[in-house]
């Protein structure tokens, strides 16, 4: 059934949810706008991320960094100044302003374990080398020793103490150390920021970071770069105390189960995977390290697999554990060094999206409509009638609030099933386009008994939830 008006009280909700004054769900999802400069994101948050219901964004480092046009560049930091490939300071506190005006935080990834290697000039000009910064001293490093391969199995205390890449690395223990991160952290959050990535955590004592939290004037989100896979000398255990922490055991099994396994083994991930608890949990399909084969990295799913990864999405996205993370990249061409493209993604009422470089999988609509279903459903975080085939095809639904089910199959799914909803008639989430009020994608008629037939094509999936009834 298409393009069936909206008639019903249900479907007027339904309407209103979608409206960019919208009020009818709770955003659940942040996006990584990864090399994004601060004009974008702030176009971004007021043409797209507001009306679809992201609830944050998180940006590249803010910090001026070294010269150069290499993404890792960012996360060499000069001076903790507001001076970056990102823009100036003006520029990124007009990006709060306006994102915040549209109920959208801004998350920024804090480089605070290091500083640039070696010597030369910052993308402001600054000089820099021999430990000498403007705002850091050589009293202020730990003495230079390298991180060995082995040490992340054996040695806690030279991956914490040691050079990251050869990064210089700060002395964390040192409380001059600690009030100037922490007075970084502060001019953040005074100009509106709402939360941080801590970059490199695991190779910061979790004390070291509760001293510096302690000095904050705000209650901003935290969550830690761990990079904890199992079998290593630093577990991500004793960092949730200081607040959430990254779970990288979750993007490479979610990949390997999609790419190699089968989804029918997803019934129990969670305890079968070891995962730490849901409300501590930054969870993601890939991030800007590991997609470039490094940072925690297997096979890893990414852009590149097309619809594979939107049916990975889709699963993390209506799966109620964790604070989901998507990815918002650039194709690099294999190229893993190379920086964001130098077009800028809104230019001049254009958008350079998925036809450039810029990839902008945020906006695709099948992982839009999935980041939707979770906040329409976010108010029952349960799981029940689950069902899958034995292989491939999977369906669950959150409590009496919404039904999804997934086909990541070459042939067609065919199955009647309980989908826990009221009879009717819904729109799914996944195909629609909610610029208008119609339903203009895929619909599905629940019987009186609840359930529905469900008929998917290979490599799809439908998502349907309690504001999109249509009669």
């Amino acid at each position: 059934m298409k393009n069936n008006r909206l008639h019903t009280l249900a479907g007027l909700a339904f309407i209103a949810s979608t409206n960019v004054n919208a009020s009818a769900h709770t955003p659940t999802t942040f996006v990584h706008l990864f090399e994004w400069s601060w004009p974008d994101i702030a176009t971004e948050c007021e043409t797209f991320l507001r009306p679809q219901g992201y609830k944050a964004v998180q940006v590249s480092p803010p910090n001026e960094h070294i010269a150069g046009d290499q993404w890792w560049t960012r996360y060499q930091p000069v001076t903790y100044e507001l001076n970056s490939r990102g823009g100036n300071k003006v520029q990124f506190v007009d990006m709060i302003k306006r994102c915040k005006a549209q109920g959208v935080d801004i998350y920024v990834d804090a480089v605070i374990n290091h500083m640039a290697h070696g010597s030369g000039k910052s993308i402001a000009g600054k000089s820099y080398g021999n430990k000498h910064y403007p705002i850091y001293s050589p009293k202020d490093f730990h003495k230079p020793c390298a991180i060995n391969g082995t040490d992340y199995v054996n040695n806690a205390w030279r991956v914490q103490n040691c050079e990251l890449v050869g990064l210089h690395d700060l002395d964390t223990d040192s409380i001059g150390v600690q009030a100037k991160i922490a007075s970084y952290l502060n001019k953040l959050t005074g100009l509106g920021v709402a939360g941080f990535r801590l970059d490199a955590s695991k190779h910061m004592p979790t004390e070291d970071i509760a001293a510096i939290l302690k000095q904050l004037n705000d209650s901003p989100l935290i969550f830690q770069e761990v990079i904890d896979q199992g079998g290593e000398a630093i577990s991500s255990v004793p960092y949730l105390s200081n607040g959430m922490v990254t779970e990288f055991k979750y993007s490479v099994k979610l990949s390997h189960v999609f790419k190699q396994g089968e989804l029918a083994s997803l019934k129990t991930f969670v305890k079968d995977w070891g995962l730490m608890p849901s409300e501590k949990a930054i969870i993601f399909t890939d991030n800007h390290d590991n997609q470039r084969g490094h940072g925690g990295a297997g096979d890893i799913v990414t852009f590149k697999d097309q619809t594979l990864y939107d049916l990975a999405n889709v699963f993390m996205l209506a799966y109620p554990y964790g604070y989901p993370k998507v990815m918002s990249s650039y194709e690099f061409n294999g190229d893993t060094d190379a920086g964001g493209p130098k077009v800028p993604v809104h230019q001049s009422g254009k958008l350079n999206c998925q036809d450039t470089l810029w990839q902008c999988e945020h906006r695709k609509p099948m992982i839009a409509g999935a980041m939707r279903f979770r906040s329409y459903t976010a108010d029952n975080p349960t799981i029940s009638n689950w069902w899958d085939n034995g292989k491939n095809q999977i369906a669950f639904s959150r409590g009496d609030l919404g039904f999804v089910a997934i086909n990541r199959e070459d042939k067609t799914m065919h199955a009647t099933l309980q989908t826990g909803l009221l009879p009717g008639t819904y729109c799914d989430e996944l195909s629609m386009d909610t610029n208008l009020g119609s339903c203009t994608g895929k619909s599905i008629t629940v019987k009186q008994d609840g359930t529905a037939l469900i008929q998917l094509k290979p490599m799809d999936a439908i998502a349907i939830h309690h504001l999109a009834r249509l009669k």
